[in-house]
């Protein structure tokens, strides 16, 4: 299973890898100082996104466990019961 973590910020969803501890300090640094822009780095390559931050902005964090495989093989599957 991997993990995916969840940031949102003012309604919008940014989905991000492992680790975000730096990144959730960064965040927290830039709302104690009264505001301040901080890179949301992308799920897959490329240059992420700036977000100004600031206090009272409204900003969660949550953690999703995916799986590896979206479906599973079909010999793992049971049928359903005569009636």
């Amino acid at each position: 299973m991997a993990i995916v973590n969840r940031l949102t910020v003012d309604g919008r969803d940014y989905f991000l890898p492992e680790p975000v501890t730096r990144l959730k300090e960064e965040i927290l640094r830039a709302i104690q100082a009264g505001g301040g822009y901080v890179n949301i780095p992308p799920l897959r390559g490329g240059p992420g996104i700036d977000i100004l931050f600031s206090p009272g902005m409204p900003v969660t964090w949550s953690q999703i466990d995916v799986g590896d495989s979206v479906g599973g093989d079909e010999d793992d599957l049971e049928p359903y019961p005569a009636l």
